[in-house]
Parts: C-alpha cells; sequence; structure tokens
C-alpha cells in the first residue's frame, strides 16, 4: 500500500523506488491501486456531498 500512496501522491526517492520494485508482486499492486483508487473516490464523493448539502 505504502508504494501506491506514493505513486498516487507522485512523489518517491529512486532508490525507494528501485527497492520496491524488486519485491513487490503485481497483482497485490493491482489489488492496492484498486483500493487506493476507490478510497481516493469516496472522499471526493464525500467532500462534494458536504459542501452542495449547505
Amino acid at each position: 500500500m505504502k508504494a501506491v500512496f506514493w505513486s498516487f501522491f507522485g512523489v518517491r526517492k529512486r532508490k525507494d523506488y528501485e527497492s520496491d520494485a524488486a519485491g513487490l508482486n503485481p497483482v497485490h499492486v493491482i489489488i492496492a491501486g484498486i483500493l487506493g483508487a476507490l478510497i481516493f473516490i469516496a472522499i471526493l464523493i464525500t467532500i462534494v456531498k458536504l459542501v452542495v448539502a449547505k
């Protein structure tokens, strides 16, 4: 999840990226990416509902 979070954020050190890339399972990265996207969308929807409701 940490590697996916940093990829969403867009900042990563080269050394950390290389160590993550060597030990990550592609299936785990895909699942973590989907979960991260769903959480991000849920947060955006919640913010929009709070702003529009007032």
